[in-house]
């Protein structure tokens, strides 16, 4: 499956079993009721939200067949790339893993900063990150960063906002 979409019948079958009422159109419950983390923990609700507003093109927040291959994709890109930077397989990241990863996409961040990831991401409070929370936390970090570039004019790393610009960026990616 990896780099390819994969056979459309399988995914109609996936689909079919995940939309349980029927409707054509999969909700955030029954996204959420499909995804796993892998450690029976039931996936973050605010992941799936965000999951579902990407790829809900006609903004009714659920999404159609088409939108579910697209979805589908993605999920399986990030859990390949989730895979990759699992070095022990614990099935969740811990600090040092989660700078390899976030540093290994080009961002450039202190010790201090991860601890802020960490605390943010964390929802076991154990220091680690599962899966779900991997996504999130790095679809906030993109958000964020193309919000920034777009004030940052000279591509100097410093970016001039209002309060209001400000506050409108941090609830788009807090939504």
């Amino acid at each position: 499956m990896a780099g390819g979409m994969p056979d459309r019948n399988f995914l109609m079958t996936v689909f079919q079993q995940v939309d349980k009422d029927r409707s054509g159109a999969i909700d955030a419950r029954e996204l959420q009721s499909a995804l796993s983390n892998g450690n029976w923990t039931p996936f973050n609700p605010d992941t799936v939200k965000l999951m579902i507003g990407m790829f809900d093109r006609t903004g009714e927040g659920t999404i159609n067949f088409n939108e579910f291959g697209a979805l589908w994709k993605y999920v399986t890109d990030w859990q390949q790339c989730f895979r990759s930077f699992d070095n022990d397989n614990s099935g969740s990241i811990n600090k040092t893993e989660l700078k390899t990863a976030i540093t290994t996409f080009g961002y450039r961040f202190s010790d201090q900063f991860f601890d802020i990831l960490i605390k943010r991401f964390d929802r076991s409070g154990k220091g680690l990150i599962y899966f779900d929370d991997f996504i999130q936390c790095c679809i906030s970090l993109h958000t964020l960063t193309s919000s920034f570039s777009q004030h940052d004019q000279e591509q100097r790393g410093v970016a001039t906002f209002s309060y209001e610009q400000f506050i409108s960026v941090f609830f788009r990616v807090m939504q």
